[in-house]
């Protein structure tokens, strides 16, 4: 779909972008595309052609790591710009990772040339999208210390309990999705989910996973 520069959705949820002319926006060949979950959604070939913005829902920031495994770098919100496109762009580099939806996603694309102009020309632009770089950046440091100080069953209950409720215990994910989540590898997940399921605390099959007891999950008693 082409949006309008005057879209209530896209101006809501990105008020600077009200900064650009709307000749440039005509110039920046705008349009937006829904993803389903864990479909991926931004490739390095994409990253060439376009700047990105995530309208709605959640997504993550994956690479593949020295071993050869996919791992989570970081995670986006809607509203929010993926710090690697921005610093890859600005830097010539080629896009280092891809970005995965958690949940449906909407996202909307420009023009990369329209989208590092608007960085160089904008102020508005420039000021959201460097606050939201330096927060991407502290949230990638959070992750990957966090991988280094806590032991694996901790940040794996941490990870199951982030995407379960107490209403919605049940969660559709894969072993290898929550191994490259936690920054493991998929038999160490496997052996682990098994301990949580001898203990009672949780069930697991082909592709889900339920939480049965989210207090034997939480930190103090890992």
């Amino acid at each position: 779909m082409k949006p309008e520069l005057n879209d209530k959705q896209i101006t809501d949820i990105f008020p600077y972008l009200k900064a650009v002319p709307p000749e440039e926006w005509m110039e920046a060949k705008a349009f937006t595309k829904h993803f389903k979950a864990k479909s991926r959604i931004f490739h390095r070939e994409d990253a060439a052609m376009y700047g990105m913005f995530l309208i709605s829902g959640t997504a993550r920031i994956t690479i593949i790591n020295e071993n050869g495994n996919e791992a989570v770098l970081n995670k986006l919100s809607a509203g929010e710009v993926c710090s690697l496109l921005v610093l890859s762009g600005l830097g010539g580099r080629d896009y280092p990772g891809t970005l995965i939806a958690e949940s449906e996603v909407e996202v909307l694309y420009v023009l990369k040339s329209s989208f590092l102009r608007w960085l160089q020309v904008y102020e508005p632009i420039r000021s959201a999208v460097f606050g939201g770089l330096l927060e991407g950046t502290l949230r990638m440091a959070d992750i990957l210390q966090e991988r280094q100080s806590l032991p694996l069953e901790q940040r794996l209950a941490k990870a199951l309990l982030a995407i379960t409720s107490d209403d919605n215990p049940l969660v559709h994910t894969t072993h290898q999705e929550l191994a490259d989540e936690i920054g493991s590898v998929r038999e160490v997940v496997s052996r682990t989910l098994g301990r949580f399921q001898n203990n009672g605390w949780l069930e697991t099959g082909r592709g889900w996973v339920k939480i049965l007891n989210r207090g034997c999950l939480t930190e103090p008693t890992m």
